[in-house]
């Protein structure tokens, strides 16, 4: 045996398969003998040396350009903060394992930022209400549709398709159902999770994951959770580094607004990028990220590329929790250029506060002590809409109210809506379930129950696209002379409302039970729905379930206003509700732009007629931009956007309504060129002009004007003369033609600069010439719209005689060291070269005439102000608007005007709010005396069209 066994050996060396057997085993005790080493004897260095071999790049955001007025006054600046980061670098072997570390790291972060009273930035548009527990969206509209795209992961909108896996309609999808996917995705869904955490913690917990999320989970990219935070936070966050991975605290700036509200609309804010602006910024620039600040409104938006600063960019080594080791090279970061506006900043703001102050002088005086409802012919406010409003328009946090100490008038009146809420959703399933006509249904049960429809269709779960107006069961509905039942049925059949998106849970088998789980849906999506909850409230006080002494003594326990001696008098009941609500109006700590009834916003553009630079735009109401610059505050935002009065949208630049009679010297200067009328024709004033079959009364009606010339004509805004001026600019051949008038007049519009865009750098409205009816567009009505700064513009052109302005809302740009890199004023658009200098000159005596006749500008004779009122009725059921352009001083122009008051009642309005802002611009009373901060106590609450 032994010999076999040698004989075998003796050739296997002899071939050469032995001597690679020898090699083989010699590299095998070597690369044990290695590995030996590695671990056992050098490990703990080579350790070490691992966790700083991980090479990284580091973006240093550039430093933001700063905002100034004309005269350099800071508008919007830079101030050092913190930032807590996080940023993806573990590693996992399964994804259940990455969840859990992820999960559990966020949640030691969370206790750190909560414990120092901070908060995690949110850009999840999901909302938690943590009394019901339940979840909706705090947007709505083209951005629920982007945050639906961006959940599931689809760079469009259109892309998104019903999502087999998941089992549901990603463009439909609910926020309770985009909410359970987060959870599933996240690993919070398992019951583990559920144990380990509260359910605000899980919220969280998402609300973090979704942030970083936005950034694919790249390796070592950044995320910043949490902004802003405090010394405390950033202390503890130091104290914990080594044991926090992936956590940083890191030197950032946070953008400030000097007296946000007066420039809201002009300067904006700047907030988190979205992926719909990061995808559009990359593409000409790929230095931006999804962790970036941009602009998001007004010139912080628009001039973004130039006030952005340059990155600068750090290579260097970090270790296996993220922290920096040894830096190898950086690039130094750059400011961005500095922009200045043309805007006078002092101005700007004492235009708003006498805005503000008129506009609360006439709501005061329409306030009546009734819970009736204004009508037609007689439009006015109740009281009961003071006290809803503050409930209706976010005056009132309600959910503050849920977590209000007991014995407190928020806990009773909370109390009250909590019973109230349940007989609600009860009653509300049994109107949606019966036969009973909508027009037979109580007022509070219509509202219910059109917010019910409405929120079918705001998710699109009810689509209208199909509907038209000759449908006889839709005009039925529309009409009140059909049930919700028949119609939301009939809505079904016809396909419009998807049942299959809903993903009831279970299975029906008639159209019956199908609309019975109908109904149990709608209720259940109304039951998380804060909107809902405040037409609750409404009822509530106006069917005296809860008093109106209780929601005032409110607005003192959420500190909307601070105590007094009002608050002694209304608790102990020696002041009555009434008088309480007109004397918190009265010295603006209830303004109207928080109660958003009417009138509650205006507009007022200030212009050098001679070189067309804009002075003051202002739109109010405005909105706080602090609160959104930087880590956007989406329940302020939200608020914002749900607010009656539109703080988000600019009134001097975007609301384009009927010109009313500051139309007419428009038409006059149309008319004494085109030799239809000369300065010396007059037309008798019969109260209504009938030409045509046409009724359209003087303002004057039942009575007359008489005789009348031009200049007499403007003087008394005399609709009959302007009517048949109208008439005869639409002569052809001695025939009336309707397309000649609008022709002859749609020149002149378009010469003044009409139904074109100003120039001005944020968004703004084209308006609208009228296309139809030339005698009624000769008054300023058929369907002329345009905005205020549209207005200004035209009445510049009028005061320097011919000369229309391109605008700009910029003075210059210059680089951080103040040299001028760019200057803008406005251009020459077009010269009114056709028109006389004696046209000229008898429309500005219409308008000084104009002016002397209306007792408002009695204080104001020093100015001599020429100028023009207007009335525009929009709706019968609401007041109409109320109008001034003007100039002065009348024979050389230094300042041109042009306001509006929405829903103002009457131009006699406006009128004072002139008189004030010219007193104020040309130092003709104290500025502490006209900036009262008080309601003014001169206006007029008549409704009746008087110009």
């Amino acid at each position: 045996m032994f010999g076999i066994i040698r004989e075998i050996l003796s050739r296997l060396v002899k071939t050469r398969i032995f001597i690679l057997l020898i090699i083989l085993i010699i590299l095998f005790l070597f690369l044990v003998q290695h590995l030996f080493s590695l671990q056992i004897v050098h490990g703990k260095d080579y350790q070490e040396n691992y966790a700083a071999s991980i090479k990284k790049t580091i973006s240093i955001d550039g430093v933001r350009g700063k905002i100034y007025d004309r005269n350099g006054e800071l508008l919007a600046y830079n101030q050092l903060a913190y930032k807590v980061t996080l940023a993806d670098t573990g590693s996992y072997e399964t994804a259940t394992e990455k969840n859990k570390a992820l999960n559990a790291e966020i949640d030691r972060i969370l206790s750190i930022i909560e414990a120092n009273k901070d908060s995690v930035d949110n850009r999840c548009h999901i909302i938690l209400n943590k009394k019901k527990g339940t979840v909706s969206f705090d947007v709505e509209g083209t951005a629920l549709l982007r945050f639906r795209a961006d959940v599931f992961g689809r760079a469009k909108i259109e892309d998104m398709k019903f999502n087999s896996r998941i089992g549901l309609d990603e463009a439909t999808a609910t926020a309770q159902q985009i909410y359970d996917y987060l959870l599933d995705r996240y690993g919070l869904s398992d019951q583990a999770s559920q144990k380990a955490y509260s359910a605000e913690r899980i919220y969280q917990i998402v609300v973090v994951r979704y942030g970083l999320s936005e950034n694919s989970y790249q390796k070592y990219v950044t995320t910043t959770i949490a902004s802003d935070v405090s010394d405390k936070t950033v202390a503890a966050i130091r104290e914990n580094a080594d044991t926090l991975e992936g956590v940083s605290v890191e030197n950032t700036t946070r953008r400030i607004y000097t007296d946000p509200e007066y420039f809201s609309g002009l300067v904006g804010y700047v907030g988190k990028i979205s992926s719909e602006e990061y995808n559009n910024y990359v593409e000409s620039d790929d230095t931006y990220s999804l962790s970036d600040s941009v602009g998001k409104a007004g010139i912080e938006q628009v001039f973004e590329s130039t006030l952005r600063g340059k990155k600068g960019e750090q290579t260097v080594y970090v270790n296996n929790v993220g922290k920096i080791q040894e830096v190898l090279e950086s690039t130094q970061e750059g400011t961005g250029n500095d922009v200045y506006l043309s805007i006078d900043a002092k101005l700007q703001k004492a235009v708003y506060q006498l805005l503000e102050q008129e506009i609360a002088g006439v709501l005061l005086s329409t306030l009546r002590n009734t819970k009736d409802q204004s009508t037609k012919k007689d439009v006015f406010t109740s009281v009961y809409d003071v006290y809803t409003a503050l409930f209706t328009n976010n005056v009132i946090d309600v959910d503050q109210m849920a977590s209000a100490k007991k014995g407190t008038h928020q806990a009773d009146v909370y109390s009250v809506f909590k019973k109230d809420r349940k007989k609600v959703y009860k009653k509300l399933r049994s109107a949606l379930l019966s036969d009973k006509v909508y027009g037979d249904q109580s007022d509070e049960y219509q509202e219910y129950i059109t917010y019910a429809v409405r929120m079918l269709q705001n998710t699109g779960i009810f689509s209208t696209d199909e509907i038209t107006d000759t449908d006889q069961t839709f005009l039925m509905w529309k009409n009140e002379k059909l049930s919700a039942r028949d119609y939301l049925t009939y809505a079904m059949e016809k396909d419009w409302i998807d049942i299959a998106s809903l993903s009831l849970k279970q299975t029906y088998s008639d159209e019956e039970e199908v609309y019975e789980g109908l109904c149990d849906y709608m209720v259940e999506q109304l039951k998380a729905d804060s909107d809902f909850d405040k037409r609750i409230y409404k009822y509530m006080i106006r069917e005296d379930r809860v008093s109106p002494r209780e929601v005032c003594l409110i607005l003192y326990e959420q500190k909307l206003i601070k105590k007094d001696d009002d608050y002694n008098s209304l608790e102990s009941g020696n002041l009555d509700t009434y008088s309480f609500v007109r004397r918190k109006m009265s010295e603006l700590s209830i303004t109207p732009g928080q109660l958003g009834l009417d009138p509650c916003t205006g507009s007022c553009v200030l212009m050098n007629p001679k070189d067309g630079s804009i002075l003051a735009c202002v739109s109010y109401p405005g909105y706080d931009t602090n609160k959104l610059s930087n880590s956007e505050n989406s329940n302020y935002y939200n608020d914002l956007l749900s607010n009656n009065s539109l703080p988000l949208y600019n009134n001097a630049v975007q609301q384009a309504t009927a010109p009313g009679s500051t139309y007419k010297m428009l038409t006059s200067i149309t008319a004494l060129t085109e030799g239809v009328i000369t300065p010396e024709t007059e037309i008798l004033d019969e109260g209504t002009y009938e030409n045509l079959g046409m009724n359209l009364h003087c303002w004057i009606y039942p009575g007359n004007h008489g005789e009348e010339n031009l200049v007499e004509a403007i003087r008394d805004s005399c609709n009959y003369y302007f009517c048949e001026v109208g008439y005869r600019l639409s002569l052809k051949n001695e025939n009336y033609s309707e397309k000649k008038g609008v022709q002859t007049l749609s020149s002149y519009a378009e010469a003044m600069g009409f139904g074109a865009k100003t120039g001005i750098e944020i968004p703004e409205s084209k308006g609208k010439i009228a296309t139809e009816l030339p005698i009624s567009a000769a008054i300023g009505q058929s369907n002329n719209a345009f905005t205020t700064i549209q207005l200004a513009r035209y009445v510049s052109a009028v005061a320097n005689e011919g000369t229309v302005y391109d605008l700009t809302l910029l003075d210059k740009t210059t680089d951080p060291n103040g040299k001028t890199v760019k200057t803008y004023k406005a251009s020459v658009k077009n010269k009114v070269t056709d028109v006389s200098s004696s046209t000229w000159s008898e429309v500005k005596k219409g308008m000084r005439a104009a002016v002397e006749k209306h007792d408002e500008f009695n204080g104001i004779k020093k100015v001599d102000l020429a100028g023009k009122t207007g009335t525009a009725q929009e709706s019968e059921k609401r007041p109409n608007h109320a109008l001034f352009v003007g100039f002065a001083p009348y024979k050389n122009p230094k300042i041109a005007i042009a306001t509006r008051i929405a829903h103002g009642y009457t131009s006699s309005n406006a009128c004072d709010f002139a008189a004030q802002v010219m007193k104020y611009y040309f130092k003709l009373e104290k500025e502490e005396d006209l900036l009262s901060g008080k309601a003014s106590s001169t206006m007029s609450n008549s409704n009746s069209i008087n110009d």
